[in-house]
């Protein structure tokens, strides 16, 4: 079969695995910004997807974005709004993008010139990542699981820290997180940490009898009820807001909109997965 012109080669992106939900990601944030009013509208995203020969028809199939582009869009949408306040706070600020995945957040905000940005995630995920975007002096990968400890020593120490935990921390243990969160406050003087944290029900149902033969069983660690344990594990941690991302009323088409109001009426999927902002 001939290869689109100037296209990359994403066959070998097996079905199912880690790089493969970060592909479907990265084509949920894309299908989005192509509506006339989207929530994120990421460019970036619908750029790279544009020069990647996949079957993006069999991954439409699966991923449902007629409804699930918003549950992406609004989340990411949310942390970009809290990074944009603190690097306008913060010009010449260090961000670290942990779990990073094939986002494009590095390309779609308005990142002040003196900004240090440097992606984290696992090896096979940084070398998928490496055939979409460049390195430059102001950008880097740094291809690592995020419970080693070493590829904290490649980020300059004498700088505010940004730090965006998107769709991660609920995928390490309790002694992972606190360990993590020690690292990250022993190291920087000052900064912030955005996250998204499930509630408890997350690990539960991850580790539900239903979910006993499907490859994503007990995936899902550790939850929390309002975030107020990552303070008392680490007492430079303040909490300074959070949110339910799943505001229907920011959502633009009318269908999914009415969903959405139904299914967050509910209070356990109202926040289900919430938003934090933490300053150190």
């Amino acid at each position: 079969m001939t290869r689109p012109s100037g296209k990359l080669d994403f066959s070998g992106v097996r079905w199912g695995s880690v790089e493969w939900t970060n592909l479907c990601t990265l084509y949920l944030r894309a299908y989005e910004s192509r509506l006339e009013r989207p929530v994120l509208g990421d460019r970036a995203a619908a750029e790279a997807v544009n020069r990647i020969d996949y079957d993006f028809a069999r991954m439409h199939r699966s991923v449902q974005p007629w409804g699930n582009q918003f549950l992406v869009a609004l989340r990411a949408k949310q942390l970009d709004m809290w990074s944009d306040e603190f690097l306008r706070r913060n010009p010449d600020a260090v961000v670290m993008h942990l779990g990073c995945g094939l986002d494009s957040r590095a390309f779609r905000l308005d990142v002040p010139s003196r900004v240090r940005w440097f992606d984290v995630d696992v090896p096979e995920v940084i070398a998928l990542r490496r055939r979409l975007y460049s390195e430059r002096p102001d950008y880097t990968m740094i291809g690592s699981s995020v419970a080693e400890p070493g590829w904290l020593e490649q980020i300059p120490a004498d700088r505010p820290a940004l730090i965006v935990a998107e769709g991660l921390l609920m995928y390490l243990t309790e002694t992972e997180i606190r360990n993590l969160l020690q690292r990250l406050t022993d190291r920087f003087d000052t900064g912030e940490l955005l996250a998204d944290l499930l509630s408890p029900w997350g690990p539960r149902f991850s580790n539900s009898p239903l979910l006993a033969k499907a490859s994503t069983a007990g995936i899902t660690k550790w939850g929390t009820r309002d975030g107020h344990e990552l303070p008392e594990w680490n007492p430079r941690l303040n909490l300074v807001d959070s949110c339910a991302f799943l505001d229907p009323t920011k959502v633009p088409l009318r269908p999914q909109r009415l969903i959405y109001r139904v299914l967050t009426a509910l209070p356990v999927i109202r926040h289900y997965d919430r938003m934090y902002r933490f300053q150190f």
